[in-house]
């Protein structure tokens, strides 16, 4: 089943399948780095992964689902540089862990 808009009461509509997006980790530092867009200097790529992108016709509002268990990619594999151009490109970071 699609994802539902409570607020809309509409089913969401698939913008794009296949949607890579950037795991971010915090950078060192003495205090713990700011969940989500206060603080992007201090996180950095972790691991990359596919979804779907979904977006609701009436709102406007986005959501990724349907992500895979496994990350595509880890920083410390030698195809992550070239695969997380993928994830630039959809320009999708998650600063959270």
């Amino acid at each position: 089943m699609k994802p539902i808009c409570v607020g809309c009461q509409r089913f969401y509509r698939l913008k794009i399948s296949g949607f890579h997006f950037t795991e971010a980790m915090p950078t060192s530092g003495e205090t713990p780095a700011t969940p989500g867009t206060a603080e992007p200097e201090r996180w950095q790529p972790y691991k990359l992964w596919v979804g779907d992108l979904w977006r609701c016709q009436g709102c406007g509002h986005l959501l990724v689902s349907g992500v895979a268990m496994l990350p595509i990619s880890e920083h410390y594999q030698d195809d992550f540089a070239e695969l997380s151009l993928m994830a630039q490109f959809r320009q999708l970071q998650v600063n959270d862990c």
